[in-house]
């Protein structure tokens, strides 16, 4: 089924009712069919912004991408600085879960999505068969010592976010100001515009605003204060990572996958940034048709 009023032609758009407001979803493939794939996005992203890459796997498998809170569609209430963690999100996944009365066979993100994946399959051992990081956020304990929360606060990526543009005329302003630039130079259009079309939401000032708060992104940067780790031991299904090969947030070399979990098999895919699956969908969509099976 396709929905012709949505952005996302392929996609269904779903709000799931959670303890404290609704969680926007974009849901892919046949509606009858158990659910194969929850998708979560980086810090700042929605689940626009992968429409066109997971889109395709509708074919076979039923995907349910997710805004997660203080993003795109999601009404969560996201008060920054409220956290120094990302178990918050975490906490989210693991109701959306009990509010969809399913297990999927994958727990799927990139990025920050892709370690809430791992915590919340570390708090919940039937949250899902299988794992699938796509340059996850892997943050060693050495390193927050080091940092503490003032480094993390100061960080170039949370001061950077906070000093982000959060208002457009409209979204072809928006496109325009950021197609090739900075984050986005590597992006095709479609996964922009996918971003833009929920990641900007309109204003009583008739211009449109960012979904995800400038403040709010910010304090995610500097959240670091999970044990991400540690979360690897306590998770009895498999783990697929795929880490960039340039400029990856992964702490975690190929050397130590095992050492972490029996179960981890760590990829570095040359070329790639922390952009992973803009740059390469389709090893994003054979991962996952692999672990679905």
């Amino acid at each position: 089924m396709t929905n012709a009023a949505s952005p996302f032609p392929a996609a269904r758009r779903r709000a799931v009712a959670v303890p404290g407001g609704t969680v926007a979803t974009l849901e892919f493939g046949p509606a009858d069919r158990p659910l194969d794939v929850i998708f979560l996005h980086a810090n700042g992203f929605n689940a626009g912004t992968y429409a066109a890459i997971l889109g395709p796997l509708g074919d076979h498998l039923r995907v349910l991408a997710v805004d997660q809170r203080g993003h795109g569609r999601t009404t969560l209430p996201a008060e920054p600085w409220a956290h120094d963690a990302w178990l918050i999100f975490r906490d989210d996944l693991l109701a959306l879960l009990e509010a969809l009365g399913e297990t999927p066979r994958v727990l799927a993100g990139h990025s920050m999505g892709g370690t809430v994946c791992l915590l919340a399959a570390a708090e919940r051992a039937d949250a899902a068969r299988g794992l699938v990081l796509f340059d996850p956020v892997v943050v060693t304990a050495e390193r927050q010592a080091m940092l503490g929360p003032e480094g993390f606060r100061n960080s170039p990526l949370a001061l950077g976010a906070q000093r982000r543009r959060a208002v457009f005329p409209d979204r072809e302003a928006a496109f325009q100001a950021y197609s090739g630039r900075g984050a986005f130079r590597t992006w095709p259009e479609a996964s922009l515009r996918g971003y833009l079309a929920d990641g900007l939401l309109e204003g009583d000032d008739g211009q449109v605003h960012l979904a995800c708060r400038p403040e709010w992104e910010a304090c995610n940067f500097a959240g670091h204060f999970h044990d991400t780790v540690g979360a690897f031991g306590k998770v009895s299904a498999p783990i697929r990572i795929l880490k960039a090969g340039i400029g990856s947030t992964c702490g975690l070399e190929a050397h130590e996958a095992e050492v972490v979990h029996d179960q981890v098999t760590l990829e570095v895919i040359p070329g790639t940034s922390h952009f992973l699956p803009m740059e390469r969908p389709d090893l994003v969509r054979e991962a996952l048709r692999a672990a679905a099976r």
